[in-house]
C-alpha cells in the first residue's frame, strides 16, 4: 500500500470516528431474536465456505450466517471502503500481508481479553510463524485460519540423471545440482526462480541468518546476511541456471524436463497431478535446501473481527468454531487448504500424505512477512532493483545501496 493511500485510510478512519453516530453495522437482530452475521471470504474460499457454515448454524440455532464471496482483485478496495464507511462485515478474512495495514488503521478489534474465554485462540496453537501475524503493536488482531508455505518441487528423474539420488539439500548441492541440469541443451535450466515473487529474495535472505527488526525499525538491508543472499539469488540469473523471463507455463517446462526444479506452494500440488498426470512416480517435493537453516516463507489468511462489529459475541463462536481441529480437516477436505492449527497435522490425512507431511515439516520452519505495513511497498521496490540487476546489467551493490536507503524513508514517512 502506499503511503499516501495508508494516510488518507487514517484520515477517513479519525474523520468518520469524530461525527456523532457515525455509520455502523445495521441491526441484524431478527423479530425471533437470531443474530445474523456477516463474513467477507476471498476467492475461492469465499464460494466454499456457506458449505462449512452449515454445521455452524446447525450447532448454533440463534445464529445465521451470511457469507460474502469477494474476488481478490476486488477485496483490497473494497475493505478500505468498508473501514472508511464504518459499514464492514463483522468477520473479514485477511491475507496476512494485509494485516498491518488495517490493524494500524484501526480496523480489526483486539482479541486479547477473548484468549481465556476462547483457547483456540491462543498462539501456541499454531505454528510460529503463523502466530506472527496474529499481532499487531501488542494486539491480538486475527486467527489463523489457514496457512501455505514454499518448498522445493524437483524431477526425481531428471536429478538421477543428474547425479542426485536425493533433492538438493544445501545451498551448494542447489548451485550444483542446477548447474548440471542446465548444460543438457540451449533452452534447458536448472531452477525456476519467478522474479516477480516478493517472498523468494526474503527467504534466502532468511536462510543466510538475516533477520528484521521491525520493533526498533531496523530492516538491516545494508547487513552481510542480507547482500550475501542477494548475490547467491541473483547469480542463477547471472550464470543462465535461471530464466530472467516467465517464458512458458511452469507445468508445461516442468513436464518437458526445461525447468526441473521451482518453488511453489502446496497448491501445485493437485495442479501437477491434474495437469501432468504422465509425471506420476517421477516429481516430488522437499523441504528448503539450507544454508545457516532452512527457512522458508509462511501465508495464508487469517479470521478478524471488524472493530465496529455489533455482533462481537456471535462473531467470536464463529472463529472458535473455524479453528477447532476439526472444523480445519473438514475444510480441508472441501478447499484443499493446510490447516493452520499444529493439531491437526497428526491426522492421517496429512501425516499419511508423504508430500503434505513434507509441507508439514516445512511449516515448523518457517517466517511470515514482517508485520509493518510498509513491507509491501518495500518488496515492491525490492523487485524493482532486482530486476535492473538481472535484466539490466545493473550494479548489485550499488543497486542494494540505493534500495536501503528507499526502505529506510518509507519507514520514516
Amino acid at each position: 500500500m502506499k503511503k499516501k493511500t495508508s494516510a488518507l485510510l487514517a484520515v477517513c478512519l479519525l474523520t468518520i470516528s469524530m461525527i456523532l453516530g457515525a455509520c455502523s453495522n445495521e441491526d441484524s437482530s431478527s423479530g425471533d431474536g437470531t443474530k445474523e452475521i456477516t463474513v467477507w471470504a476471498m476467492g475461492e474460499e469465499g464460494k466454499k465456505l456457506s458449505e462449512l457454515s452449515k454445521q455452524f448454524e446447525e450447532d448454533n440455532p440463534d445464529i445465521k450466517v451470511k457469507v460474502q464471496a469477494i474476488p481478490w482483485e476486488n477485496a483490497h478496495d473494497k475493505l478500505l471502503t468498508a473501514v472508511a464507511s464504518q459499514k464492514g462485515p463483522d468477520v473479514v478474512q485477511l491475507g496476512t500481508t494485509w494485516v498491518p495495514e488495517f490493524a494500524d488503521a484501526g480496523a480489526l478489534l483486539d482479541l486479547s481479553s477473548y484468549l481465556e474465554e476462547y483457547p483456540e485462540f491462543k498462539p501456541e496453537n499454531y505454528f510460529a510463524g503463523a502466530a506472527d501475524s496474529m499481532t499487531f503493536n501488542d494486539q491480538v488482531v486475527g486467527v489463523p485460519w489457514y496457512v501455505e508455505t514454499r518448498v522445493l518441487y524437483y524431477r526425481t528423474d531428471l536429478l538421477k540423471e543428474a547425479g542426485y539420488e536425493e533433492p538438493p539439500a544445501t545451498w551448494d548441492e542447489l548451485k550444483d545440482a542446477a548447474t548440471t541440469l542446465s548444460e543438457r541443451g540451449d533452452d534447458y535450466y536448472g531452477l525456476d526462480i519467478d522474479m516477480n515473487d516478493q517472498i523468494t529474495p526474503f527467504i534466502f535472505a532468511w536462510q543466510n541468518g538475516y533477520e528484521m527488526d521491525v520493533e526498533n525499525k531496523e530492516l538491516n538491508f545494508d547487513s552481510p546476511e542480507f547482500r550475501e543472499a542477494l548475490k547467491y539469488y541473483s547469480s542463477y540469473f547471472d550464470e543462465g541456471l535461471s530464466q530472467t523471463t516467465a517464458g512458458v507455463d511452469i507445468v508445461q517446462a516442468f513436464k518437458d524436463g526445461k525447468k526441473p526444479m521451482f518453488f511453489s506452494g502446496p497448491w501445485m500440488i493437485n495442479i501437477l497431478k491434474d495437469q501432468a498426470p504422465d509425471l506420476e512416480g517421477k516429481w516430488d517435493v522437499a523441504v528448503m535446501p539450507e544454508k545457516e537453516s532452512n527457512t522458508s516463507s509462511i501465508g495464508g489468511s487469517n479470521f478478524s473481527i471488524f472493530h465496529n462489529s455489533e455482533n462481537v459475541d456471535e462473531a467470536l463462536k464463529y472463529l472458535s468454531y473455524m479453528n477447532e481441529v476439526d472444523t480445519q480437516l473438514e475444510w480441508l477436505e472441501i478447499s484443499n487448504t493446510l490447516p493452520s492449527r499444529v493439531k491437526a497435522w497428526e491426522d492421517p490425512a496429512l501425516s499419511d500424505d508423504e508430500m503434505l507431511a513434507t509441507l508439514g515439516e516445512q511449516l515448523e520452519n518457517t517466517k511470515g512477512a514482517p508485520q509493518m505495513k510498509e513491507f509491501e511497498a518495500m518488496a515492491q521496490e525490492l523487485l524493482s532493483s532486482i530486476e535492473r540487476i538481472n535484466v539490466g546489467d545493473a550494479d548489485l551493490d550499488k543497486e542494494l545501496d540505493q534500495f536501503s536507503k528507499k526502505a529506510n524513508e518509507m519507514l520514516e514517512d
